[in-house]
């Protein structure tokens, strides 16, 4: 199945993709690495190729193929002496046929802006909304209202001969009431999905589901009870869209009537867009589709996408993206998270341009360098997260972590240079909501401290005058006199706000009263308190036994904080 739609989409590419190449796009490759990059994308596409083929599900979502597939054709146009070909798939249902309508597809506008214009264009006169549902295309051939002929996309004219595969899906109908003596009809085969709401359950490989589904040699009646039929059009019907629409309904498909809707403006385009991607639907949908009632007779229809329908897609809820750098975050208890840094991505409405890799381990695990490009996925559709590695740069960047050994949570309370990531993070820390909420003090502030050498052990800044602060580049003589206000009121915060600022570990209820009465506390002391067990009570004691803590306790009481 996937080499009809590979055939579509590379034709799409070559035609419309192509000509607005920039140069921007392409990158600054000399030809010897171009060959290997562009050889590694094409052994990768080629791998989910045969994996899909071998168990009929894609090894990625279908948004990360479709931008792999095209991020190959785009480098193959930069670098077109010693491209490989575009991968095929060696596998798919039913024999060749020729389509009684040519498949047009649909060009895809890039944001609300140009379907605007599109609209305008138009006059928003006599325009059609209707839902894309994300599955795979087919055309149907009807003759005295008996199924004669099902057709895959293909390249638009030629396809899988699917008349037979089709035959054992109930959702398409076998029998056409009260049809003409021809019919050709055009539609979407889907992966029931029966409440799917597209905002929260995202697409879930519904179109690898189906098109898996028929590139089986038998499809089993469970599984042809798990696929759906919507169509979309009518190419050989009546001339205006209500009377297309009336001829659907009575030959009994109904979905094409509910699932397409008049467009007088774009708030109904938003609206009808909004509905169907917030509320249950009986199938996943990638976008809207917007087409005029009125169109060229279905004789004159070519294998490219028409001037009378367009689509406006959802934004991505997962896709590629290149990494540019690997960065690394070190916090004040030591531990260090590898972060990547991307070119950026939409992701919904999420613009995402770094993503965190979670653990030095698995950063080690999954060997990611700049030139790799990783899938992005957004988490309860709220949080970007690191899904996978697409694929591997040819050419491997080293990089180089921190090493932790160095990092737990007794280094660091003095700046060095190796420190320099955890020290401001124990500023951080300290002055943030969970110590002594220092308001407007932010890492950027602390770093122009640190680079002023004005901080070099954690408690310093308590010593800095106005006129010092104002001498510090890049503060300024107004934003010095409030960092030197918040400073002296930070001397007035409790015992427990200073103890939390110092890191003491958190969980349980505990009294906080002052040094004397929590330093000596054992192990068997802490767990009487509510909430706090063996492992938490034992971190209380080292943490008031740390010499560095210790350390900071003293000169805390000698400069006069109540509780040290």
């Amino acid at each position: 199945m996937r080499t009809e739609w590979l055939r579509w989409m590379i034709a799409v590419i070559s035609v419309f993709e192509v000509t607005l190449l920039r140069a921007a796009d392409c990158p600054a490759w000399p030809r010897e690495r171009a060959a290997k990059e562009m050889l590694v994308l094409h052994d990768r596409l080629d791998g989910w190729n045969q994996a899909y083929r071998a168990g009929g599900q894609s090894p990625v979502d279908d948004a990360v193929y479709d931008q792999a597939l095209k991020q190959l054709a785009t480098w193959r146009q930069c670098f077109p002496v010693g491209a490989p070909p575009m991968p095929t798939h060696l596998g798919h249902a039913g024999g060749g046929a020729t389509t009684p309508v040519a498949q047009t597809g649909l060009a895809k506008l890039p944001d609300a802006a140009a379907l605007q214009a599109w609209m305008q264009q138009r006059d928003a006169k006599d325009l059609w909304v209707q839902p894309k549902a994300d599955g795979v295309a087919v055309t149907l051939l009807y003759r005295d209202g008996i199924l004669q002929q099902a057709t895959s996309r293909g390249d638009g004219v030629h396809g899988s001969d699917w008349t037979a595969m089709a035959k054992l899906i109930d959702a398409i109908p076998k029998h056409l009431p009260n049809a003409p003596g021809r019919v050709v009809l055009q539609g979407e085969i889907y992966w029931r999905l029966p409440d799917h709401v597209q905002s929260k359950d995202g697409g879930v490989n519904a179109r690898s589901a189906v098109a898996g589904a028929l590139a089986r040699d038998d499809l089993d009646a469970t599984t042809a009870a798990k696929i759906g039929l919507f169509v979309w059009d009518w190419p050989s019907g009546p001339a205006d869209m209500p009377a297309r629409l009336a001829g659907l309904q009575a030959m009994g498909l109904s979905d094409s009537v509910t699932y397409t809707q008049r467009a007088t403006s774009f708030d109904d385009v938003q609206r009808w867009r909004e509905q169907w991607y917030r509320h249950a639907m009986p199938f996943a949908a990638d976008g809207t589709v917007v087409r005029q009632g009125h169109r060229p007779p279905a004789s004159t229809w070519k294998a490219a996408p028409p001037a009378w329908a367009v689509a406006w897609k959802y934004p991505a809820a997962s896709a590629l993206a290149e990494v540019l750098a690997v960065t690394f975050k070190v916090g004040r208890s030591g531990r260090i998270t590898p972060v990547l840094e991307l070119r950026p991505v939409q992701l919904d409405d999420h613009r995402v341009q770094r993503v965190s890799v979670g653990s030095l381990k698995r950063w080690k695990e999954l060997d990611i360098r700049p030139g790799d490009q990783v899938e992005i996925v957004l988490a309860g559709l709220t949080i970007p997260r690191l899904q996978s590695v697409a694929w591997r740069a040819a050419e491997r960047t080293p990089v180089n972590p921190p090493d932790p050994q160095m990092h737990d949570r007794s280094s660091c309370w003095t700046y060095e240079p190796d420190c320099a990531k955890q020290f401001r993070a124990r500023l951080v820390w300290l002055g943030g909501k969970h110590g002594l909420q220092l308001e407007g003090l932010g890492a950027d502030t602390w770093q122009l401290l640190i680079d002023a050498g004005d901080i070099r052990e954690l408690l310093d800044w308590m010593t800095l005058t106005p006129a010092q602060l104002a001498a510090i580049p890049g503060l300024g003589k107004a934003r010095a006199a409030t960092v030197a206000q918040t400073f002296s009121n930070a001397r007035r915060q409790s015992f427990a706000h200073w103890i939390h600022a110092l890191g003491l570990p958190t969980g349980g209820e505990m009294e906080l009263t002052n040094w004397a009465a929590v330093s000596h506390r054992d192990a068997g002391d802490w767990q009487t308190h509510e909430g706090i067990g063996a492992g938490r009570a034992q971190h209380l004691v080292e943490f008031f036994h740390d010499a560095n803590v210790v350390a900071q306790a003293a000169r805390l009481h000698k400069a006069g904080i109540e509780g040290f």
